[in-house]
């Protein structure tokens, strides 16, 4: 798994595109990323409760940041 994957993903998280985003979930191989991005991109559809959604965004994004630094290392 390469970071690319996380790279894309945070992109298209920040400015918002998210066709592109759930391009990313089908096609990565990092399951736990998909489950993130599936959860958020849910939702930001369909959840009424504004916490819910910002809650799940930053979850993605924390994920996003973990799974970055930690690919870094291993490349390193």
């Amino acid at each position: 798994m390469g970071i690319a994957d996380y790279d894309k993903a945070l992109y298209y998280t920040m400015w918002q595109q998210w066709d592109d985003l759930l391009v990313i979930m089908v096609r990565t191989k990092d399951d736990f990323l998909s489950k993130k991005i599936e959860d958020f991109l849910h939702a930001f559809r369909f959840e009424k409760n504004t916490a819910k959604i910002i809650r799940l965004h930053d979850d993605l994004l924390q994920y996003l940041d973990h799974a970055m630094q930690s690919q870094s290392a291993v490349v390193t």
